[in-house]
């Protein structure tokens, strides 16, 4: 008994916050009217994360951030390397215990690009180098714009589907992440004061980023039936090996930062951006690759291991965190 209170006294209350928005999406996921609020929500919520953030860095750190040139090539590596080679290897050890379809979403999840908001929020809760996240995460997404589909071509026989990815998600990125974070930093002389005054304004905006992304994709899922269309076998088979590429990508990642002997801050970088997958990327790209009667098993994987990703990460964040305060 002592145990278990000592390792719920341990644990981030965060972790409680994402499971109880799991399960709100999945018994009372956001239908109608609601579904436009809760999107325009979390496209708010993001827009004043990246604002916050470009307002809270100085010039030099941004510099310092475009010019990390190894970190983000580390990082690529990771994200379209790393991931492929084991997804595909998973694919094939995996033929024998669960359907094609649904390996075929283990390596179309392993071929996406990075999350950019929540890598940026657990990167910052970690005391990680922001500056340089932001560049990663960001130039990870535009990369696989272009990348993913390349390597959905090559790496996933795919019937019925036809290859194009639209530029809205280039669009999202220019207008929802990148625009805010210069807006703030060029306004950052008129606000500078104010920020620095108020850095835990930061944690709650984090936070609640993250919570709303999570209940808004989960609630589509939800709503389209994709339970319905599962068997719980199925779901153990996906958790299992997630559990296991998420731990072998982040095992290799954390060697290669102490192997090269990266700053602590770039380390969390490369463990949070190289370690990630992007549902807000991953779903609207499934949508225009895949046949339409594929879509919702292509991104059941995903979306296991959306929320797996940030589970962890939460947990590791809160680490770093303790660390950077001890």
């Amino acid at each position: 008994m002592r145990l278990i209170m000592s390792l719920l006294k341990g644990l981030d209350p965060f972790l409680l916050l994402l499971v109880i928005t799991m399960a709100a999406a999945s018994l009372l996921p956001a239908r109608g009217a609601a579904v436009p609020l809760f999107e325009g929500a979390t496209d708010l919520a993001i827009v004043l994360l990246f604002f916050l953030h470009g307002a809270k860095l100085s010039r030099q750190a941004i510099v310092a951030g475009i010019g990390n040139w190894r970190l983000h090539l580390l990082v690529m590596a990771s994200s379209f390397l790393l991931f492929p080679i084991l997804g595909v290897g998973i694919a094939r050890a995996g033929a024998a215990v669960t359907t094609p379809e649904i390996l075929s979403g283990i390596v179309y999840l392993t071929l996406l690009p990075s999350t950019v908001q929540s890598s940026i929020a657990f990167t910052a809760l970690a005391r990680g180098n922001v500056a340089a996240a932001v560049c990663s995460a960001s130039l990870s997404n535009i990369t696989g714009i272009v990348l993913t589909p390349v390597l959905v071509g090559l790496l996933i026989h795919v019937q019925g589907s036809a290859p194009g990815v639209s530029l809205g998600a280039i669009e999202a990125i220019m207008l929802q992440l990148l625009l805010p974070f210069v807006a703030g930093h060029l306004l950052r002389p008129l606000i500078a004061g104010f920020i620095d005054r108020h850095r835990k304004l930061l944690t709650p905006v984090d936070r609640s980023s993250i919570l709303l992304v999570v209940y808004t994709a989960f609630s589509a899922a939800v709503v389209g039936g994709i339970w319905q269309r599962t068997e719980a076998i199925d779901l153990i088979i996906i958790l299992g090996i997630s559990v296991v590429l998420l731990a072998l990508v982040m095992a290799a990642n954390l060697f290669v930062a102490r192997r090269l002997k990266l700053p602590r801050g770039d380390e969390i970088v490369l463990l949070f951006c190289g370690s990630k997958k992007s549902l807000v990327s991953g779903v609207p790209m499934a949508g225009a690759i895949f046949a339409p009667a594929q879509v919702g098993v292509i991104i059941l994987p995903l979306m296991i291991f959306h929320q797996l990703q940030l589970i962890v990460c939460a947990v590791i964040a809160a680490r770093y965190a303790r660390q950077a305060i001890d």
